[in-house]
């Protein structure tokens, strides 16, 4: 006999259920409600939701709502930035998972919709580390999802033209063009390719309070070499720049070591009320809202 079963959303919303006696606020209860209530979406524990919006769903007052989060967070079952209104629950997508790799393509819009945060940038890369225990399919649609699908064009035709699938033709033209691009920046060849291992050990090197990076899987890789190149076009410092291979590496070293002094990306501010300390990656470090706060310097606020 199965050990799970489905519960409808809209149960919730349903007049005989919403006659019954409202439920006292408590973790347990928040717990069910974060799992099964109307602001779930199709990515398992990842959606948007203001915590006054669902405490008034519960008929709870908003600091009853609170402490049960608490309880919630403490327990390592639900993160949230109620500022950005993202919730997630990390092992949701453990329990909850998606029967195809083409499901996992269908969170594209979704996940774009998603408001941009720290949580949502953490959540990401632990969805991708658990798509890649499930099955590489899984986590190389994921990646479809993250990068686009132009890094490795489908032999297989779709059954439905959808407007996410790029021509193969346009994936071509877009490959090239970015090739063009490397070239015109360094005609000898220094800045291509990227020199993935080496800023990886410079991370380490610089930043030992921060997470190691133990695995430079694909989705890592695609975003280092794509941070490489938009530096390399950057005017500002330490980038500035750079045309050479040697002088990149040099521009990063320095990127590091302004982040090393951020006592919020090493872990080092004290955090919020009810969230553990923030303490900054490399996938964080690499991703394009990351890597642009860094620059603009959105965590040495402290040191002003």
């Amino acid at each position: 006999m199965s050990r799970y079963r489905k519960i409808e959303v809209r149960t919730w919303a349903d007049e005989r259920f919403r006659r019954l006696s409202p439920m006292p606020p408590s973790g347990q209860g928040l717990w069910f409600f974060l799992l099964t209530g109307p602001h779930t979406g199709p990515i398992p524990g990842l959606f948007r939701a203001g915590r006054a919006a669902m405490a008034e769903e519960l008929d709870w007052d908003v600091e009853a709502f609170d402490e049960a989060f608490q309880e919630v967070f403490e327990n390592g079952m639900a993160k949230a930035d109620f500022k950005a209104r993202l919730v997630w629950l990390p092992n949701a997508l453990k329990h909850n998972k998606p029967e195809s790799p083409n499901v996992v393509r269908s969170w594209r819009v979704e996940l774009d919709l998603l408001p941009e945060c720290d949580l949502k940038n953490e959540a990401i890369s632990r969805i991708r580390e658990i798509l890649e225990t499930i099955g590489p399919s899984y986590s190389q649609a994921f990646d479809e999802v993250l990068f686009g699908d132009s890094r490795k064009p489908s032999s297989k035709a779709s059954v439905k033209p959808s407007v996410k699938t790029m021509p193969n033709q346009e994936q071509e033209q877009e490959q090239e063009q970015e090739q063009e691009q490397q070239k015109a920046l360094s005609p000898d060849g220094d800045l291509s390719p990227a020199p993935i291992e080496d800023l990886v050990k410079i991370y380490h090197e610089v930043m030992p309070l921060n997470p190691k990076c133990k695995v430079l899987n694909n989705t890592r890789r695609t975003a280092i070499r794509s941070r490489w190149l938009e530096a390399s076009r950057l005017k500002c410092a330490p980038f500035s720049g750079y045309s050479t291979r040697r002088a990149g590496l040099d521009a990063w070293r320095q990127f590091f070591e302004v982040c090393a002094e951020s006592l919020f990306l090493t872990g080092r501010s004290p955090p919020a009320p009810g969230r553990p300390p923030f303490v900054a990656d490399i996938d964080f470090l690499f991703s394009p809202s990351g890597f642009a706060k860094c620059l603009e310097n959105k965590y040495h606020r402290e040191a002003a």
